[in-house]
C-alpha cells in the first residue's frame, strides 16, 4: 500500500518554515516579514509562478546584502525547495544560495514546468496555500 500524502500538511510545514526563515533574515521584524510575504503572495496570485520568482529576484540586490535581499532570497529558496519536495517533484534544482534562480530557469526552459499546464497550476495553488499559511505564521510572530 502506498504512503498517504497530505499536501495541506506539506503546505503548512513549508508555510511555517518560510515565515521563520524570512523573519530570521529581517532580524525578527514580524511586520517586514508579513509585508514581504503578502507582496509575494499577491504577485503569485495575480501574475503567476514565474512572476513570483521574478519579483523576488528584483528584491535581491547583489551588490549589497541588506535585510530585504536576504529575506527575499530565503523566501525564493524555500519556494524552490517546496516545489522540488519528494511528494511533488515539480521542479529539479540543487539546493544552494541561488536555488530560486535555478527554479526560474526550470520553469521557463523547454519542457520545463511552464510547458506542463497541470503541474504549473498545481505548483501555483500549493505555493499559494503555503504562502497563506506563512502570512498567518508571520502575523502570529508579531
Amino acid at each position: 500500500m502506498s504512503e498517504q500524502k497530505n499536501l495541506d500538511q506539506l503546505c503548512a510545514q513549508f508555510g511555517y518554515d518560510i515565515a521563520q526563515k524570512v523573519n530570521e533574515m529581517f532580524e525578527k521584524k514580524a511586520t517586514d516579514t508579513e509585508n514581504l510575504i503578502n507582496k509575494s503572495l499577491g504577485v503569485l496570485q495575480e501574475n503567476g509562478l514565474y512572476a513570483f520568482f521574478l519579483y523576488l529576484a528584483s528584491q535581491i540586490k547583489s551588490d549589497k546584502e541588506d535585510k530585504r535581499s536576504k529575506a527575499a532570497r530565503a523566501l525564493g529558496n524555500q519556494a524552490a525547495k517546496f516545489l522540488q519536495h519528494k511528494w511533488l517533484e515539480l521542479i529539479k534544482v540543487d539546493d544552494g544560495k541561488d536555488a530560486y534562480k535555478k527554479a526560474m530557469e526550470e520553469i521557463r526552459r523547454e519542457g520545463g514546468l511552464a510547458s506542463r499546464l497541470n503541474d504549473l497550476l498545481l505548483a501555483k495553488r500549493l505555493l499559494e496555500q503555503a504562502l497563506i499559511y506563512a502570512r498567518y505564521h508571520a502575523k502570529a510572530l508579531g
